[in-house]
Parts: C-alpha cells; structure tokens; sequence
C-alpha cells in the first residue's frame, strides 16, 4: 500500500481546507487593502494552491514485522485520514505504517504514545491508545511538540479489530498562526507592502514572528529589507516611538517622520496567541477613518465566521455579525442596545466597567466569563479588546458560540457519572448477591426439614420468594454495570422483536396501538436474544405508560421499526458518540407528552423515575442501557415536549465469525439423585456464603474441606492432599481464586474446578486464563450448587 492512485476523500478535503483558508486570507486582504480585486485574485491563487495531495509512505516490511495480509477495512481508514499526521499500529504496538504528513511532524517515525511530547503528552496518548482497544475510538487534545499543538483520533481498525489508526489533526489556532505567518512573509506580504501596507505577526511577549518587507525596510533602514530575519525575534515596541501628541512614528526616522495608524487584530483567542499588527501612514491632520474604509471594516465584521460586534464610545452597539447574534441568543429584529442587556443581573456591572475602560484607552484585550440571559447556567467567553482608528468604534467584542463545546461537556460529565454509578451498582449487587446465597441456601435447608403441612412452611417459602424478587433485582443493577452474564448469539432483530410481538400486543392494552415495520438488508448482530427481549420489552413498557399518562382515555400509537444505518449515514450523521460503521438499528417512537429537557439527560440513571411513589423502580431504562452497552452497541432518546419520545439503539453489524467459548463441562441430563461422594475443597472469605455451602454439601454426602482464602486453600491441599473437587469464590483477599488454581493446578493438572461469584461470567473468563473450569453464579440454591458439583464431578 505504497500510495492510493485515485483521489480519495481526504484529498477532497485537504482542498476544501486550503479553500477555506484562502477564503480567510481574502478577508484580511479586503480588511487592509480595501480592494476587492486583491482580495479576489488572493483567493483564486489560494484555491489553486489548495489543489496538493498528500502522498503516502508504508513502511518496509522490515520496518513493520512480518508481512500482513491487505485489510480493506484498514486501508480505508487511512485513506480517510490522510490529510493529517497518520499513523497505524498493530495488536503488539509497531508501527506499520505512516504518512509524510506524520514523519515532517515527529522528526521520523517514532512509534505511538512514544512521541516526542512531555510526560503529560505521552500519558494522555497511552490513554487514549488503551481506550480505543477498549471502546473503539478514543481522543485526546492539547498535545505540544516543539513546534505546534495536536489533537489525536485514535480508530480501531481491521477485519479482526487488530490496527489502531492514530490522526493528529493540527489546532485551529496553530494553523492560523502558521497561515498567517506564512502569508505575511511570503509574496503576500510583498503584494500588500506595494499597497502601503505594513504588517507583523507578534508573539505575545511582544517579539516579532514575521513581518513583511516595507516594514522592514521602514523600521530597519533601506537594507533593511536584505536582512533576512533580523527583525524576528527583536521588541517590535522598541521600533516605534509617540509624541507628546500620541502619534506614533519609527523610532528611525524620528519625530519628523510620517506618522502612523496602528491597528491591532487579535484573530486568535487566548492569552498566549500571537497579534496581527498594521501599520498605515497618515497626514498629521488627517481623520482617524475615512467613509469608505469604515464601510469596509462594517463588510468584514459582517462576514466573519466568529462573534463580533462594534461598541461606540458610549457603550452602545453599533454592529454585531449574524455569528454575535447566534452566539448571543438574539435576533436582529429586536438587537439590545447595551452589551450588558445580554448578560444576568449579576455580571451587567462587570461587563459595563470592562467596556468603560476599553473605552478610555486601554490597549490590550481581556477575556470574561459571563452568562447570557438565556443559557444562565452555561458560561460563556466575552472577549473585549480596545479598538483604534475604526472610526466610532471604540470597543471591539467578539463573543464565542459554546453551545456545542457545552454539549460535549454535558455529554462527557454524564458518561463519566454513569461509569461511575455503574461501578458502584456493581460492587453493591456484587455483596447483596453474597447475602441472598446465604439467605436462600437457610431457607433451602429449613425447608427440607417441613413438610408443606408445618405452620412454618409457608412464612419459609415466603422468604425464598422475597429473596429470588430481591435476586432479580441485583440481575438488573449488573445488567446496567455492564457486568451481567451474556450468553450472545448471531441473530436478526427483527426476529427478536417478532418474538415479544404477542406480549407486546397484551401489555399495550386496547387503548395504545402497536405499529412494526421492519427495514430490508438489515445485517445480523451479536448480541443475548433474551436480554434484547427485556430491552424491547422495556422500551415498549416505559412508552406506554407516557402515552396513558398523556392520554388515559385516547391512548396513543406505539411505533417499533427496525433499520440499517450505513457507515455512510453514519458519517453524515457527524456524531461524536458512534463511531463509522454499518449498524442495525431498533427504533421505538410513541405519541406521549414527550420528556422535559432538564429530565432528558437523567433518564438512564438508575432508581431515577418520574412516576408515582410506588409505581415504579426507575430500573426499566437503566437496565435498557446496561445491556445495549454491554452488547456493543449505542442507545440514544430524543425528545421534544408535546411530540412524545424516541428511543434509537444501534448495535453493530456483525462481520467476523463467531468465537468460540472457553470449554465448560458438558451437562448431561440430570438425574433425579443428587446424592454424591468424595472429597471437596470449599474456598469462600464470605462466612455466610462458606457456611451455608458447606452444609449443603454436606447433606449430598460429600466430605468437605473448607478455607477463608486462597493462600489458606493450598495449605489444606498440602495437608489433605488431592480433592476430588476444587469450589472456588473468585475474587478474595489476600489471594484470589484463579491464581489459588494455577497453584494447585502445577501439582494436581487434571483437577476439577467450579468457581462462583456474584460478578458476570463474561467478565470474570476474560481475567481467567484457565481451561476446563465451571461457573456458577450467585446466588444459587442449595440444589443448584449440588447440581453443578456433580456435573463437573461426571464430567471429570
């Protein structure tokens, strides 16, 4: 994969970009020259310019390893990215591939996270590597090399999810920087010189980064222009000298020479940005502005892609763009008439003092927080810069749209707090599972000693089914922790819905009609048909109560549909949450009142509800989330209020064969004896759970051994010598269950093992390495531990 010979979308794109800056250049030609056919002419030379590809550079297969087969998936992944520094490694971290892009912006071809970065650079990239093998993508910001600042997009990739796609994509502020840089001592700067125009970018210690040559020439002397950089990097302040006046010449040519305007554009926000500065000769006795140019400065403003307004000396607005206004929450129909009729109550005098001394002469600029009216609860930057020789205009405001930087906030804060609450569901479902064992072993035991006929019989079995309630419960908080069994198979959706068709139709009731429409095409998905059953059950449950909540006597529809979603339409979705690829999605729509938005982002927490005390658990949708998420797949609820409510779950299409199960004992039909005999190690730290156990062993005719924890189980083995069978709680202090087998195992290979735990079989295999063990989760009866002990003793 040396090259791509076609043109490829990212190649469009890398046009598109140097068109869009051409465009920004031409802005700030028609600022400075005031000329239309400058500017003009500015951006057809940029868009030409534009018109470069990126060529790609694949490593030797010395360089990468051995040689792989080609992954088409792969291929695309780094014809998407292409424009940028990209880089793929494989499963054992080496690197495969990378473009020039990426070797012009490392010095090489360093191997990801080892980047020539600071410490926090690395880490953030380690981080964000860990995660996209985890979860498929992942991203990090504000990465500094020596000479710019990166994001990464990291992408997993591959027929078998075994590459990972590094994109640094270069910040906005660093690439107008650096265009800018570029423009002033380039040809541009040459072509805005022959117009009388002297410009620099400064740093903000106020050195000089570029400048172009009459500046040169200006401040430095004929030659000046000959010197190549000897003006970068010298105080541009010490070129310039006022008189008693206020006007500024060239400290070279002295108080007899030209005066000059001097404008300051601060096009980058920031404390640490660099400065645009101009500087246009004038007659002593000449007006700050003319007509002409102050139409053109009112042009500019009006097409700037950021929030900008012009403030007069009395503090009053004179112009905000359509980007101010959008920003601002306002309309030009009704514009205020003070920056501080934006702001709350509480930052109007801030607000007004800030512009007041702006005003009066400051020079430099100044960024706020402040809360705008309408969002009161998001703030937002204000920055406030003073402006000179723009005729009325004193103030310069320019007010940035963060609605979507909150969003992503929002979104972050909310997934952050539910891992965390999921964590939290699991461990407490984890230690009530370990309660219920033992109360339902108790009750197990107290019932064989009463007949159905004993007075106590009845309160008993009453406790046992209060425990098996409680023991569902626990099944739903780990379904929402993520940490439940899942016993996944290939299957379609429309099948699991066909499946809960004539249930649905029965809890909807005659008041709510049920609508199903399946798509065409539709890919198959991995996933546990029966926790998908209690998903589309849920889903239909909680809509209809919303739509007899809305309506109790008309009812409403209940609409469920199933859909393919392309990686194409994924893509035009730009959704920063699902990741491109193909999925099957289940759509489920109802006609209620719709959710509040202040409730929209609770609704999957767990215990949250909205009904009545007592009508509700609030683990209908959370569980919905466990799963879908557990499944791989992604879930999303919208709403508006009055126009009901809409529930979207994607899960991914599957591609890949299925695989195969760690080997489990095989079950052979049981018979109706339980009675057994042998040896058994019991290993358990829960005194409860160890006790209980034990007993009911016992009972079935078993000798049994027991130990509080791992390292106390070896030394029962060293006493007693071999067991005929090893139970075994997983997680335990001081030594765990797994490294307790891999022990016992190197002197007794063939021994039978069943583990139990109150956590999820699924996540339990992928941290044990071992072969030919048995599972039984808690909480379990007495006669499903005797059931499984004599099945993996059958199965020996």
């Amino acid at each position: 994969m040396a090259s791509l010979p076609q043109t490829t979308p990212s190649m469009r794109n890398a046009a598109l970009i140097a068109g869009a800056s051409a465009v920004a250049a031409a802005l700030l030609v028609l600022l400075l020259v005031g000329s239309v056919v400058a500017a003009t002419g500015f951006l057809a030379a940029g868009i030409i310019a534009g018109g470069a590809v990126i060529a790609w550079r694949t490593l030797t297969p010395a360089d990468a390893g051995a040689p792989r087969p080609i992954d088409w998936d792969f291929a695309r992944a780094i014809a998407q990215a292409s424009t940028d520094a990209v880089a793929v490694t494989d499963r054992a971290g080496r690197l495969v591939c990378a473009n020039d892009a990426y070797e012009h912006v490392f010095a090489g071809f360093p191997t990801p996270p080892g980047l020539p970065l600071d410490d926090a650079g690395i880490a953030a990239l380690g981080d964000a590597g860990r995660a996209a093998w985890r979860d498929g993508a992942a991203r990090a910001d504000r990465l500094a090399t020596s000479t710019a600042r990166l994001s990464v997009l990291v992408t997993r990739a591959g027929d078998e999810a075994d590459m990972l796609v590094w994109r640094f994509v270069t910040t906005q502020e660093d690439d107008l920087a650096e265009t800018a840089n570029l423009l002033i001592s380039g040809p541009t700067g040459d072509r805005l010189g022959g117009s009388g125009i002297m410009i620099a970018l400064i740093s903000p210690d106020g050195r000089v980064r570029s400048a172009n040559r009459v500046l040169r020439v200006r401040a430095l002397g004929q030659d000046g222009g000959n010197l190549g950089g000897d003006i970068e990097g010298r105080d541009f302040a010490r070129f310039l000298i006022t008189d008693s006046r206020g006007l500024v010449r060239f400290e070279r040519e002295g108080l007899g020479g030209t005066p000059l305007r001097v404008l300051q554009i601060p096009f980058i926000d920031g404390d640490d940005a660099p400065v645009l500065v101009v500087l246009l000769d004038e007659e002593e006795d000449a007006p700050a502005i003319g007509a002409s140019a102050s139409a053109h400065v009112r042009s500019l403003v009006s097409l700037m892609p950021f929030g900008m307004a012009l403030v007069d000396r009395d503090g009053r607005f004179l112009q905000m763009n359509d980007s101010f206004l959008r920003a601002a929450g306002v309309t030009g129909a009704a514009p205020p008439l003070y920056p501080g009729d934006l702001v709350v109550r509480e930052d109007k005098a801030a607000v007004a003092d800030a512009i007041r001394r702006f005003a009066s002469g400051a020079t430099h600029s100044t960024d706020m927080a402040v809360r705008l009216k309408d969002h009161p609860d998001e703030p937002v930057a204000l920055t406030i810069a003073g402006a000179r020789g723009l005729g009325d205009a004193s103030v310069l405001l320019s007010l940035k749209d963060n609605s979507e930087e909150s969003r992503l906030k929002r979104e972050v804060a909310q997934a952050t707090k539910m891992q965390a609450v999921g964590q939290l569901a699991g461990g407490v479902a984890h230690d009530f599972n370990n309660i219920l064992t033992a109360i339902i072993g108790h009750c197990d035991l107290m019932l064989m000693r009463h007949s159905p006929g004993d007075s106590d019989y009845d309160d008993i079995q009453q406790i046992r089914t209060n425990s098996n309630r409680a023991a569902g419960l626990t099944r739903q908080l780990l379904a929402f922790s993520r940490q439940q069994t899942l016993r996944p198979q290939i299957l379609q959706l429309p099948d699991v819905v066909s499946e809960v068709s004539n249930l649905l139709k029965r809890l909807m009731g005659e008041n709510v009609r049920l609508d199903m429409t399946h798509g065409r095409n539709l890919g198959p998905v991995r996933a546990d048909p029966g926790q998908l059953e209690q998903v589309v059950v849920n889903l239909a449950v909680n809509a209809r109560d919303a739509i007899l909540a809305a309506n109790p006597r008309g009812g409403g529809t209940l609409s469920i549909s199933t859909r393919a979603v392309s990686s194409a339409d994924v893509r035009q979705m730009a959704s920063d949450i699902l990741p491109v690829a193909d999925y099957t999605a289940l759509v489920v729509h109802d006609t209620g009142a719709g959710i509040a938005p202040d409730i929209l982002p609770k609704i999957f927490e767990p215990f949250f509800t909205t009904k009545e005390f007592g009508k509700g658990t609030g683990l209908g949708l959370s569980t919905v989330y466990g799963i879908v998420k557990q499944s791989g797949g992604y879930i999303f609820a919208d709403s508006n209020p009055g126009q009901g409510a809409t529930f979207t779950m994607y899960l991914p299409v599957h591609a890949a064969p299925a695989a195969p199960r760690l080997a489990a004992p095989k079950i052979a039909i049981r018979p109706a004896d339980l009675w057994g005999t042998g040896t058994i190690l019991l290993v358990e730290d829960e005194d409860m759970v160890r006790a209980v156990a034990e007993r009911a062993l016992t009972r079935q005719g078993y000798s049994v051994l027991t130990a509080e924890n791992g390292e106390i189980g070896l030394q029962v083995l060293e006493k007693h010598g071999r067991p005929d069978l090893l139970v075994s709680d997983v997680v335990m202090p001081t030594m765990d269950g797994p490294t307790m087998v891999r022990r016992a195992r190197a002197k007794y290979p063939d021994l039978p093992v069943l583990f139990m735990s109150g956590y999820a079989e699924e996540q339990l295999r992928k941290s044990i390495d071992l072969d030919n063990v048995a599972f039984l989760p808690k909480p379990f009866s007495v006669q499903q531990l005797a059931e499984a002990a004599r099945d993996v003793l059958a199965g020996r």
